[in-house]
C-alpha cells in the first residue's frame, strides 16, 4: 500500500499540531506540508499535488470553499473538512468532500474519516491503473494492426457489449456517437475520429464527416447528382453522402462491381 501524501490546512497552530499527532499514529501517511491560510493552501495544492487535504473552513482571507472554488486548481485532491461550525456540513458534501470533522472530534471519529478517505483514494488508484492497462492494450492492438471487435458501454446502470460487426452505421451526434444496429441504437461518448481507428477499413466506409457505414449492411446505392450518393441500409434508413467523400465512395463502388464480375 502506497503512502498517502497529506496536506494540513488550518489557521490555528494547535489544530494543525493535533492532526499531525494523529496522522503520525497511522501507517502509510506522508505529511507533505502545513498551511495557515487559504492562499498558502492553493499554492501548496498546485505545487505538491497531495492525495488528501485536511482543510479548515473558516480562515482569514480565503476560506476552505474559496480554495476549492478558485478555479486555479487543475486537480482537486480528496478533502476532509475540519471546522468548529456545523452549518457548513451540507455545503461541504456539495463540493464532494469525503468527510467532515466537527471540532472538537475524538480519535475514533478522526480515524474513521481517515479510513474513509483511504478507501476513496485506493479506489481512484485502482480505476486509474485499470484505465492505464486498458489504454496500453488498445495501443498495442493498434500498433499490431488489430482492431477492436467489441464496444463496451453502460446503459441504465448495466454494462452492455456490442459487436462492432453488428453495427449498421455510426453517426456523430454532438459529443456522442449513435451506434445503429438493425433494430436498435446506443449512445457512446466518443468522437467519430477516435472511433474510426477501431474499425476495419475494408468493411467500414466513411461517407460523410459525421457518418460511417458498415458495407455489409448496405442494401443499395444510388447517385443523387452533385457528387452525392444515397445509401439505402438494410435497417431501412437512407443516408446521404457528402461531396467530400466522393472519391472513397467511387472506389468502393468500383471494387464491388469488380467483385461481382469475378463471381460471374
Amino acid at each position: 500500500m502506497r503512502n498517502i501524501r497529506t496536506l494540513i490546512v488550518d489557521d490555528e497552530p494547535l489544530a494543525r499540531a493535533r492532526i499531525v499527532n494523529l496522522l503520525n499514529k497511522s501507517d502509510n501517511i506522508s505529511i507533505i506540508g502545513e498551511c495557515k491560510n487559504g492562499r498558502e493552501a492553493m499554492k501548496a495544492i498546485a505545487t505538491y499535488k497531495p492525495d488528501l487535504v485536511f482543510l479548515d473552513i473558516q480562515m482569514p482571507d480565503l476560506n476552505g470553499f474559496d480554495v476549492l472554488n478558485s478555479g486555479k486548481l487543475n486537480e482537486v485532491p480528496f478533502i476532509i473538512f475540519v471546522t468548529a461550525f456545523d452549518q457548513y456540513a451540507l455545503k461541504a458534501f456539495d463540493v464532494k468532500a469525503v468527510d467532515y470533522l466537527l471540532k472538537p472530534y475524538d480519535e475514533d471519529r478522526f480515524f474513521k474519516a481517515l479510513e474513509h478517505a483511504r478507501t476513496q483514494i485506493n479506489m481512484k488508484d485502482s480505476a486509474i491503473l485499470h484505465q492505464k492497462m486498458v489504454n496500453l492494450i488498445e495501443e498495442q492492438k493498434l500498433q499490431s494492426g488489430e482492431v477492436n471487435d467489441v464496444v463496451e458501454l453502460k446503459e441504465k446502470g448495466r454494462n452492455i457489449l456490442i459487436k462492432v460487426e453488428d453495427l449498421c452505421y455510426i453517426e456523430a451526434d454532438g459529443n456522442y456517437l449513435r451506434l445503429h444496429e438493425i433494430d436498435t441504437q446506443h449512445l457512446l461518448r466518443e468522437t467519430l475520429q477516435n472511433f474510426e481507428t477501431r474499425l476495419e477499413p475494408g468493411i467500414f466506409l466513411r461517407i460523410h464527416r459525421s457518418i460511417i457505414v458498415n458495407t455489409n449492411y448496405i442494401d443499395r446505392v444510388s447517385y443523387k447528382g452533385n457528387n452525392q450518393f444515397q445509401f439505402g441500409m438494410k435497417n431501412g434508413k437512407k443516408l446521404l453522402s457528402s461531396r467530400g467523400y466522393r472519391d472513397e465512395i467511387v472506389k468502393y463502388l468500383d471494387e464491388e462491381a469488380l467483385k461481382k464480375k469475378v463471381v460471374r
